[in-house]
């Protein structure tokens, strides 16, 4: 599976990028993500939530950077998740913001009926990584990830109000409408 996606920050690239760089600043802003640890100049080590509450892990190692444009990566040795990636940081065409771009690539667990599994559970990749970059944007716009009053607790709320696909009104459900 290949996810993209594109925001643009109000701050300039070089601080967009140093912000990501620092690995352990991702599951700052990556909901899926429990822990980024780096293990040495280039590698690092990942944690991330699946569905059913199980956890997968890999190894990590950069595979190309230009500092304030680019980061790009790929899972090394015997990864849960396959994947590689990379971030574009470039300056928007105001003259103050920057655009990131990033691309992910990845083999789901399961297959095609993993990620219809994942879907149905309310894991769908493509809206993950675009929720990802809008708290990317929070973040550093703001200094925190802006929650509601009815999810204040971020991360946590997902076990207190898992999300389930939109379905119709039960007719008992109707019924009760129509007679208000």
């Amino acid at each position: 599976m290949e996810l993209t996606a594109t925001t643009t920050i109000r701050r300039p690239a070089a601080q967009v990028y140093a912000f990501w760089r620092e690995l352990e600043n991702l599951p700052t802003f990556m909901a899926h993500l429990e822990q980024v640890r780096t293990t040495g100049d280039r590698t690092s080590h990942w944690v991330a939530d699946a569905p059913f509450g199980k956890t997968v892990a890999w190894d990590a190692e950069i595979t190309e950077e230009a500092p304030g444009e680019k980061v790009a990566w790929r899972s090394v040795g015997n990864a849960d998740v396959p994947n590689t990636g990379s971030v574009r940081f470039s300056p928007a065409p105001d003259g103050v913001s920057t655009e990131v771009h990033v691309t992910l690539t990845y083999d789901i667990p399961g297959g095609a009926i993993g990620k219809a599994v994942a879907k149905y559970f309310g894991e769908e990749p493509h809206q993950q990584l675009d929720d990802d970059l809008r708290r990317l944007k929070q973040v550093l716009e703001t200094g925190e990830v802006v929650r509601s009053d009815g999810a204040p607790w971020g991360k946590r709320a997902r076990q207190e109000f898992p999300q389930r696909p939109a379905q119709p009104l039960s007719d008992a459900e109707l019924a009760k409408g129509a007679d208000a």
